[in-house]
């Protein structure tokens, strides 16, 4: 992937020589005896919620919250070329989002912050913490990264690449994108009203994120920032976080009614088809195919 350092830092919150609290204990995967399995499943309705619902686990409230200053300079210092790259994406991605949306849906786009932090911080949907994953909260516009993660998708997913972590940045910019649209709020009462619908719907809300990913992908190709191999390594990344590959590595039979992001299938399919067409229309995940 084709990218420069040296872009505007506006949208980043650098939180990473801070440390969240929430009353958390214990480390590693040693949550009230969750397992590896509990911890996917767990992660998965959290971001389903957009709330933290490990604080359960570990006796701690979902709205206590403590920060204390944690300064690692050599961490920063060694992550810096990776905060580089974060940045340019995040400037691409709302960049392009800057022309698309007052273009097809005749709304002009609003930035979204992303929030750098590494173990816990606090967010508008609950503690954010790095066992969760990247996610957005819809509160308080506000995307919320430790870039550990980045480690995980590589070794443990098996996505490694540039692209890979390009596309997990667009993706939860495209969450942004549908509540600028009024998606992700009208989603958000149908799943109240319709609680037998709360896993279709958060399937249909994330396989469009991954599309509104594509869409931005597709820019990136026009203007021959990325080739074949950076497709294939957002392709991986998609496919690695699909609901029935985390069910099976977690040892579980693959429960389709339980899925809330989507198949491996479905997620690389609909990124596929944003970067493909390249424009919103080709994104309606809830139009019933």
């Amino acid at each position: 992937m084709e990218w420069t350092p040296g872009g505007s830092s506006q949208d980043i919150e650098d939180r990473r020589d801070q440390s969240g609290g929430g009353g958390f204990g214990g480390g590693g995967f040693g949550f009230g005896g969750l397992g590896i399995g509990g911890i996917i499943i767990v992660g998965l309705l959290s971001l389903l919620f957009r709330t933290n619902l490990f604080t359960l686990f570990s006796g701690g409230s979902p709205t206590t919250q403590q920060v204390r200053t944690v300064p690692n300079p050599q961490q920063d210092a060694a992550e810096q070329p990776l905060v580089e790259f974060v940045k340019f994406v995040l400037n691409d991605v709302q960049g392009n989002w800057d022309r698309v949306l007052p273009e097809e849906a005749n709304r002009p786009y609003r930035h979204a912050t992303l929030v750098l932090f590494r173990n816990a911080t606090y967010s508008g949907c609950g503690t954010a913490r790095e066992a969760i994953g990247p996610f957005y909260c819809p509160t308080d516009e506000k995307v919320y990264l430790d870039l550990g993660f980045f480690d995980e998708l590589k070794n443990r997913f098996g996505a490694p690449g540039e692209f890979a972590q390009a596309y997990v940045i667009a993706h939860e910019i495209g969450h942004h994108v549908q509540k600028i649209l009024g998606i992700e709020p009208k989603v958000r009462r149908l799943q109240e009203a319709n609680p037998d619908e709360a896993n279709p719907l958060s399937v249909r809300l994330e396989l469009q994120a991954d599309c509104f990913a594509g869409v931005w992908a597709h820019s990136t190709a026009q203007r021959r920032i990325i080739n074949e191999s950076d497709v294939r390594s957002g392709l991986a990344a998609a496919a690695a976080v699909g609901d029935d590959r985390l069910q099976r590595e977690a040892g579980r039979r693959v429960s389709p009614e339980s899925f809330t992001h989507g198949t491996s299938a479905q997620r690389t399919g609909w990124f596929q088809r944003g970067l493909d067409q390249g424009n919103i229309n080709a994104c309606n995940t809830f139009q019933r195919q």
